[in-house]
């Protein structure tokens, strides 16, 4: 009688291997750390609240947002300014979609505020805001000497207005990686193997991308005298915004992740640098 040996057949062995690679995998993309359930503003907690794509989506949600900055001449009151709404030169959609003059200037309004300037606000000016703008406009100072000694304006300084000059992408950039030309190099040197078969579907399964953009804006300031409508004071401040976005997918187990610095926030950080140039060098 011839007894047969039993041995671990090659195949076998990579599929079993196959499995516990799969099973890493899965335990790795969807098993994430738990935590208990954070409510947002109306009560509602998220399905996915503390879970790893949560927190990482919380941390990108965190750098993004807006920081106070602490203006060095705080502690000195400024005289009374009044901020008018700017001009947006760049005819780029997708800022002028997101971002107005009127933001701009309320974001001034709001970081002057700070800054410890008596800020007569737009909206407390009513049908005389049209006078001041117009005053300004023409650059006429016995028109300004008349709308400025009028009630609150009496003791008005200075005009202040932030202008949009550049809004424009200056670079991109793209990579990837796509496993189906590996699998196919696989199949044609394995013989048709089951561990050539096997390792097909894995590398076939790969996929990669990335893609990051840098957009530049600049704003300038410019201070000018309520009476005289001369401009007292000028200054320019760049910043640059990146868009990136990231996602990969093995074995069916998917990750990805998006996240930039919003058009307002990057706004709202270039308001912020131009008022600390007028805090620190003009109160």
């Amino acid at each position: 009688m011839k007894i047969q040996r039993q041995g671990t057949q090659p195949g076998s062995l990579w599929a079993r291997r196959a499995a516990a690679a799969l099973t890493i995998l899965l335990s790795l993309g969807v098993a994430g750390p738990r935590g208990s359930a954070r409510a947002d503003g109306g009560g509602n907690p998220s399905p996915v609240a503390g879970s790893r794509a949560s927190q990482d989506a919380n941390q990108r949600a965190d750098a993004a947002m807006g920081q106070a900055v602490e203006y060095v001449n705080a502690a000195k009151p400024g005289p009374r300014i009044i901020v008018l709404p700017g001009e947006i030169k760049s005819n780029n959609a997708t800022f002028t979609q997101h971002v107005t003059a009127n933001n701009i200037a309320d974001f001034a309004e709001l970081e002057l505020s700070r800054a410890n300037f008596n800020v007569i606000e737009r909206s407390s000016l009513g049908a005389l805001q049209r006078e001041v703008e117009l005053a300004y406009d023409m650059g006429d100072p016995a028109q300004a000497m008349r709308v400025f000694q009028k009630g609150k304006l009496r003791t008005t300084k200075w005009i202040v207005k932030f202008d949009v000059l550049k809004v424009e992408q200056v670079a991109s950039a793209k990579s990837g990686f796509n496993g189906g030309v590996a699998a196919s190099l696989l199949n044609l040197l394995g013989g048709g193997s089951t561990a050539a078969a096997v390792g097909s579907v894995t590398a076939g399964s790969v996929q990669t991308s990335e893609t990051a953009g840098v957009w530049v804006v600049g704003m300038r300031y410019k201070v000018i005298d309520a009476n005289t409508t001369e401009q007292v004071a000028s200054g320019y401040a760049e910043d640059k915004m990146e868009l990136g976005q990231k996602s990969t997918s093995v074995l069916g187990v998917s990750t990805g992740a998006s996240g930039q610095l919003t058009l307002d926030s990057l706004t709202q950080r270039l308001v912020q640098r131009c008022v600390a140039e007028i805090d620190a060098r003009y109160k």
